[in-house]
């Protein structure tokens, strides 16, 4: 298994390993405060959970807000100034979270890092694309999911227990980590696409608001923004029915949420391997399709009797059995599986939905549908809980899986089988 993950991830330009390496780094960053940013500013601040919803909320709204900006200035400044310039203004932005005490304080640093790092994704995107022959192109995508969770399984257990000790230095780490890949990419990367700066603002406002009213590319947002719902229970309740209902602390679920980019890094490449001849389309029903059990893996915690007591008795009274965090080790793996099917197929076809000029525009309209699922999703688990109803949300999320996996389906009769990877 490994020898094959190997293999596949060899044979790119040395650009791309740039882009890779960068990314690596940066992820790692943001592995050492994931999950433990929800545990401090609840649990640690004193927060509402709701008011650390809305936070997650603004900032991926911001950061919606950023990657649209971050889009139409790759495609018509280029790639590697928006990149090295969000890195540049993230490091600042992160480790401000360090300083914040109060529920202002947190929405506003929050809408800030929100805006420089959403320049930097469609950006990055787009080099990969631009670097890549479309028969690599999805490997080139998966390169990146590999990368990333390298770095997220290593912060994960790096921040899980640097927060024992210091609990704002993650934040701290974590701007310097981008800082750190700012260096790397300005010294790393060449200009292979150096977009239209010399054509006038009007007319690259209409490209780039041409590029992304494609009805097609629409409903392919659309249905990016369910997937980012489910993506935002990883971060915002989960680590609470860790922390609370099964009393684990933050050290354990660092090492817990581990499966997450081991899996990941294990079988992302051999699974695109192996899905190589299918459809994009039929990829993503079968990802919702992991999503949806891995919910119901979630929900099942609550009926599981524990060391201290049975279900249904105070979360503070209980104590941790083994089945009950195997389900959530279930629920990590399962929907790690789904994220493996979905990100690079989206991105994918996304990409070869248009010209490659507007590639950098099309790409910011699927993150930014990412990241106002994740805001929506963050606000909508906050206030499950918050209500006392978080026993509702996870089956809620396995009908909405149902209903992205026939939105999909419907898509797919109006893309191409060429734009569908066939």
């Amino acid at each position: 298994m490994f020898g094959s993950t190997l293999d596949a991830v060899r044979g790119f330009r040395r650009p791309v390993y740039a882009v890779a390496g960068g990314r690596l780094i940066n992820v790692f960053g943001a592995g050492l405060v994931y999950p433990f940013a929800t545990i401090h500013f609840h649990l640690e601040v004193g927060l509402a959970l709701s008011i650390v919803g809305v936070g997650l909320l603004v900032n991926n709204v911001a950061t919606a807000t950023g990657t649209a900006v971050g889009g139409y200035l790759a495609d018509r400044y280029g790639r590697r100034p928006v990149m090295v310039g969000s890195m540049a203004l993230s490091a600042l932005t992160l480790a401000a979270y360090a300083l914040v005490t109060t529920g202002v304080g947190f929405v506003a640093v929050a809408a800030a890092a929100g805006l420089t790092t959403g320049l930097y994704a469609p950006a990055s995107q787009a080099m990969i694309a631009d670097l890549t022959d479309p028969g690599e192109r999805e490997r080139g995508y998966g390169l990146l999911k590999v990368a990333s969770n390298v770095g997220f399984g290593s912060g994960f257990v790096v921040g899980g227990v640097l927060y024992e000790f210091a609990a704002t230095a993650v934040f701290v780490a974590d701007g310097l980590t981008s800082a750190v890949v700012a260096v790397v990419l300005l010294a790393a990367l060449p200009r292979v696409h150096d977009g239209r700066a010399a054509a006038t603002l009007s007319e690259s406002v209409g490209d780039w608001g041409q590029a992304i009213s494609q009805r097609r590319l629409l409903g392919l947002a659309l249905l990016n923004v369910g997937f980012a719902v489910m993506y935002a229970q990883m971060q915002a309740t989960v680590p609470v029915v860790a922390s609370e209902t099964l009393g684990l602390d933050s050290a354990e679920i660092g090492t817990l949420y581990v499966l997450n980019p081991l899996v990941l890094v294990v079988f992302q490449m051999p699974v695109l391997g192996a899905i190589g001849d299918w459809r994009r389309t039929r990829g993503l029903v079968a990802s919702t399709a992991f999503w949806g059990v891995s919910f119901l893996a979630v929900m099942l915690v609550e009926f599981v009797p524990t060391r201290l007591g049975v279900a249904g008795v105070e979360p503070a009274a209980r104590g941790t059995s083994f089945l009950a965090v195997s389900l959530v080790g279930a629920f990590l793996v399962l929907r790690t599986v789904g994220e493996i099917l979905h990100s690079p197929l989206v991105t994918s076809l996304a990409s070869d939905l248009g010209h490659a000029d507007e590639r950098g525009s099309r790409l910011s309209l699927i993150e930014i549908a990412k990241r106002l699922g994740m805001g929506v999703g963050a606000a909508l688990g906050g206030a499950f809980f918050d209500y006392g109803v978080a026993a509702l949300l996870w089956p809620a999320l396995i009908v909405g899986c149902a209903g992205l996996a026939i939105g999909l389906l419907v898509l797919e009769r109006r893309v191409s089988p060429a734009e569908n990877g066939v």
